[in-house]
């Protein structure tokens, strides 16, 4: 089984499990009661991640750690990008940055980390270093040198939100599972990246920061939250894809940057510099070598 037909496997099963975008719709008598399940719906679903199957260590022949690039301007990756105004729409989606941070902040995702080897873990104060900026104006300041406490007024907040993303970043962990006989993936981590808040504070002076690495997610930890958000589905509005279905069956389209190797990991424009066609075609010939590598399991 090829890399396509994992993905069209996983696919099959997300529209099975996929969960009604316009649940009541027809038998509402108020638009208060449209995606309201009704206690017997309630009852009768099961909506649960589809739980991973148990894989021993030592039925791993072959494995391999890809780090990828989610470009959020391509098509394709949209679904990951919008709404970002979560004010004005009539439903209940929300993008999956606005759904990682709201949860972080409300406690259900714990697993938050500084980098995508999860070594040093991140609290709510040092994301909001990175997600919110404040900002004294003039006459604030002078406020302060008069000795007078600062007005709210003079105080300037700049606030990351989801249109502020520009891409994502993911760990995933390719194997080939001998008891089964096929290649698997499996995603480990999930990164937002953007400039820092402050950045926006100064875009008209012309002075903004390169983007960076916000937070890394530890996805496994992540995916009970993400199989209740609802990403939109464009080709059939009745059946919207969770977060979880979405990543898990790779429907988007991403860009190796780096895989584990023995110079410590580097990645790709650390040893091809100041070509982006060759980094493109070598982030294509990483993802063949992991093709092909189930393709070889059955030549003799």
């Amino acid at each position: 089984m090829n890399l396509k037909n994992v993905v069209l496997c996983v696919g099959l099963l997300v529209g099975t499990f996929a969960a009604n975008a316009q649940i009541n719709i027809l038998n509402a008598t108020t638009p208060d009661e449209i995606g309201v399940k009704t206690s017997e719906q309630i009852a009768y679903d099961n909506d649960n991640p589809l739980p991973y199957g148990y894989t021993d260590e030592r039925d791993v022949l072959w494995s391999k750690t890809t780090w990828e690039i989610i470009d959020l301007d391509e098509r394709v990756n949209f679904p990951l990008y919008y709404p970002i105004d979560t004010n004005n729409i009539g439903s209940e989606r929300r993008s999956l940055y606005d759904v990682l941070v709201k949860n972080i902040k409300e406690g259900k995702i714990e697993n938050v980390y500084a980098d995508s080897y999860f070594t040093e873990k991140r609290t709510l104060s040092d994301l909001d270093a990175s997600l919110v900026y404040r900002d004294t104006t003039d006459a604030g300041i002078d406020q302060v040198n008069n000795g007078e406490a600062v007005d709210d007024q003079y105080i300037r907040e700049f606030t990351l939100d989801a249109g502020d993303i520009e891409e994502w970043r993911i760990r995933g962990y390719w194997y080939l599972d001998k008891r089964q006989g096929e290649l698997k993936y499996r995603l480990l981590g999930i990164c937002p990246v953007a400039g820092e808040a402050r950045s926006k504070a100064f875009e008209d002076e012309g002075s903004v920061d390169n983007r960076v690495e916000l937070f890394w997610v530890w996805y496994p930890g992540a995916r009970e939250v993400l199989h209740k958000a609802k990403a939109f589905n464009r080709k059939n509005t009745s059946q919207p894809i969770s977060y979880d279905h979405l990543l898990n069956s790779r429907r988007f389209h991403g860009v190796i940057y780096k895989e584990d190797n023995v110079q410590g990991d580097r990645t790709v424009n650390e040893y091809i510099n100041d070509n982006a066609l060759m980094q493109l075609l070598e982030s294509d010939r990483i993802q063949e070598v992991i093709r092909n590598i189930e393709i070889d399991l059955w030549n003799y």
